[in-house]
């Protein structure tokens, strides 16, 4: 029961506030009725007009304010239909609304009073205010009657006398203009020798109505001689008109003049356009002979003169400054700085706005912010080009190596010019962008969103297509726009390649970095268009595709630095005959130029990659390998028989296969001397083992390999630290060697020591110096 009575109070909630007004009325209107019937019949008549929101019948609880209102009816009902907390929230509204509705009708009671006392006031006021009017306004309206009176009769005294006097005026002013028909040829030769022409013509076409009147008669003569004389100003006009001496207003006055006269001015139209035409063709060769503000006292002036003129005039206008920003974009090409750029598109803009208050139909302002938006759009691609111009320039004189070494430093001089060429020249090219959006002129501040917009899409471009050129410096370039133009990988140095990987990662870890920075700090905003690919610069995919392309151009160094060994291996091994091979004297020359090749991969890899070299570490490289083979068991070795040693290493050596564990001998590039040069050897030697492979050796040749390789084994230990990877595939060309020999029997280790200790010692004699 006490949910059902919570739902019908809310629901009555709008008609309680009615009900609330309309029982004030009431009140009032029982108040200020002194009939109580007709009050309680206009109450009865109030609630009669009011819809009932219950069509079937009306409920006692309703009635409160009717006259059939029932108290007893009403307490019955709404104690059987509210529980107590009903009847206690009924009570406390009711006691609301009576506490109410008394302060209420107090109020209107000192409301109503305080406006009976004002007008009680006023009248009051108002019965002091009348009394003496009547007598005030019968004296006025005496005096009045009396001006009148003394009006009338000093207007008929002086009636006779002012009719005269009007006469005489008339008369008078004829004369004046008599006298001055007589004296107008005398005054147009005087303004004519003082060039007042202006005057001249004003006194004439005021003449004109009197001698088209009575020229034929009274004042033929005068008529003669002011023609004769306005002829002559027209002459003097016409002169002006075509004198290229005399300013443009001078000559735009004469033919106002002359149209006045009614001189067919039209005629002239052609001959003053053309004028126009050459001063403004005058203009754009030097702007300093003339302003842009007489250029638009000129388009003014000739609006005026000729009003169906402005299609022609808006042309040249428009042909005007065409051509003044196609100046603008050849200077362009020159690379010019950002602040001339930004004088020169002031300037334009300016006189753009200047002309645009004489012709708006022209719409110079909306052609100048259209063509500087192009204009500024291209100097920042042009500087993003420059600059992709002048990094290529430096790798483009990158050092090759001459006879498999470098001058000291000359590698590492050009890296570093090459990566202060890419960090300076962005940095250089933010400072010179800077000055596009630090101004506050109105033309920048409609681009500024933009040329944020357009510096980013710069980067974002220009390190992309800088990536591009790279691949194509490098022959390696798959895009058919850049295939015509990639290099041959035959006539692409070697040390480019080094140095383009270098690059790379200097590009990705510090170049791209500090760029985003100052992007961030310096060109933050934008977004003046929408973007359907995302942000314009997207720093985390440049450094993604240089990440990318240094490990390529990594790799592709050291294909074609083992591609350029590989041809030397291939060389030796398919040109002698090695069934046929004589016993071996001494190392094979080949070994020589194979560490000649890997001197020069060390030579470029020192000034370019970041580690060091480790140089020649065991002090017993030179002398150590007499003494590891000249011992007491490898001298009972010596006694067995060359069939038995040459069967039980062969068995040795499958044996150690099956049981050694397995090495890994390709591991990942990195960017380092060691890595690039162990890279190197190790494919290298690969390379010697799948070329052995391919042979057939006899007794001698296998010795001549086998003497090879254990040279190699000692000189190869100051290029890497990876010593058992070098081992293991010296050893596996052995093996390989072995495999492919008829009768494969080793040199005896006091041979073989012999042999390379006076190759070390030969080497020694020629090199002095070396350690």
């Amino acid at each position: 029961m006490a949910t059902a009575g919570g739902a019908a109070a809310a629901a009555a909630a709008p008609q309680a506030m009615d009900e609330k007004a309309r029982r004030t009325r009431d009140l009032l209107a029982s108040f200020y009725n002194t009939d109580p019937s007709a009050a309680a019949a206009a109450a009865a008549a109030s609630s009669a007009a009011r819809p009932s929101p219950t069509a079937a019948s009306t409920s006692p609880l309703d009635t409160i304010n009717s006259a059939s209102f029932d108290p007893d009816v009403y307490m019955n009902v709404l104690v059987q239909q509210s529980n107590l907390e009903a009847l206690l929230q009924r009570h406390v509204k009711m006691a609301a609304e009576i506490k109410n509705l008394d302060t209420d009708l107090q109020m209107l009671v000192y409301e109503n009073y305080n406006k009976f006392i004002s007008a009680t006031d006023t009248i009051k006021r108002m019965k002091t205010n009348i009394v003496g009017m009547e007598a005030n306004m019968e004296q006025l309206l005496s005096k009045i009657t009396s001006v009148q009176s003394r009006s009338d009769t000093v207007n008929t005294s002086l009636f006779d006398k002012r009719e005269n006097i009007e006469k005489l005026h008339r008369t008078r002013n004829l004369l004046r203009k008599v006298q001055f028909i007589y004296d107008l040829p005398t005054r147009l030769n005087k303004c004519i020798k003082t060039e007042a022409y202006a005057d001249a013509v004003r006194f004439f076409t005021g003449a004109k109505p009197i001698f088209e009147a009575y020229g034929d008669t009274s004042f033929h003569d005068c008529k003669k001689a002011s023609e004769e004389a306005i002829d002559l100003v027209t002459q003097h006009l016409k002169t002006k008109l075509y004198s290229d001496s005399e300013p443009i207003e001078s000559r735009a006055e004469a033919v106002v003049l002359l149209k006045q006269l009614n001189f067919p001015v039209d005629s002239l139209k052609s001959n003053l356009l053309e004028k126009l035409e050459d001063c403004l063709l005058n203009f754009q060769k030097e702007p300093t002979q003339a302003s842009i503000g007489d250029i638009s006292k000129t388009f003014r002036a000739y609006l005026i003169i000729f009003p169906d003129s402005e299609k022609r005039l808006i042309e040249l206008a428009q042909a005007l400054f065409s051509n003044r920003y196609e100046t603008v974009r050849e200077n362009l090409r020159k690379r010019i700085p950002s602040t001339d750029l930004l004088a020169m598109l002031r300037s334009l803009w300016e006189d753009a706005t200047a002309i645009d208050e004489v012709i708006p139909e022209a719409a110079l302002p909306a052609f100048s912010l259209e063509t500087t938006r192009d204009i500024i759009r291209q100097h920042i691609a042009t500087a993003f080009l420059h600059l992709q111009s002048e990094i290529s320039d430096v790798l483009v004189r990158t050092p090759s190596t001459s006879n498999g070494k470098l001058e000291e430093s000359q590698l590492q001089t050009a890296m570093e010019t090459s990566k202060v060429k890419v960090l300076q020249g962005c940095i250089d090219l933010l400072q010179e962008f800077h000055h596009l959006i630090d101004g506050n002129t109105e033309l920048l501040v409609k681009l500024r969103d933009l040329i944020i917009d357009w510096v980013q899409e710069g980067f974002q471009d220009f390190f992309q297509k800088l990536d591009g050129h790279f691949h194509m410096l490098s022959g390696r370039s798959t895009s058919p726009s850049q295939e015509m133009e990639s290099v041959q990988i035959d006539k692409v140095p070697t040390a480019l390649v080094l140095m383009l990987a270098q690059l790379c990662v200097f590009i990705e870890q510090t170049a791209i970095p500090k760029v985003t920075e100052e992007l961030a700090s310096s060109f933050s905003g934008g977004g003046a268009r929408s973007y359907e690919y995302g942000p314009p610069f997207v720093p985390g995919e440049i450094c993604r595709l240089y990440r990318s392309s240094g490990e390529k151009f990594l790799h592709h160094y050291i294909n074609m630095k083992t591609q350029k060994i590989s041809k030397l291996l291939n060389k030796r091994f398919t040109t002698p005959v090695w069934i046929k091979h004589k016993e071996p004297r001494e190392v094979n020359m080949f070994v020589d130029l194979l560490l000649l090749e890997f001197n020069g991969v060390v030579s470029e890899v020192k000034q370019v990659l970041p580690g060091l070299i480790r140089r020649h570490r065991h002090s017993d490289s030179t002398g150590s390998t007499t003494s590891s083979r000249s011992n007491p068991m490898r001298e009972d070795m010596l006694n067995r028989s060359n069939t038995h040693r040459a069967r039980s290493q062969f068995l040795e050596n499958h044996l150690a296969k099956l049981f050694e564990q397995k090495m890994e001998i390709f591991t990942k590039v990195e960017y380092t001397q060691e890595s690039v040069i162990s890279a190197v050897l190790k494919l290298c030697l690969k390379s010697l083992q799948e070329f052995v492979r391919l042979q057939t050796f006899n007794r001698s040749g296998f010795q001549q390999i086998q003497l090879d390789m254990e040279f190699l084994k000692t000189s190869l230990k100051e290029f890497v630290d990876d010593e058992a990877a070098i081992s293991f595939l010296l050893k596996e060309v052995n093996n390989a060697a072995h495999e492919r020999c008829l009768d494969p029997i080793p040199l005896e280790p006091p041979i073989l020591d012999k042999l390379i200790s006076a190759k070390l010692a030969k080497i020694k004699e020629q090199s002095p110096n070396m350690q």
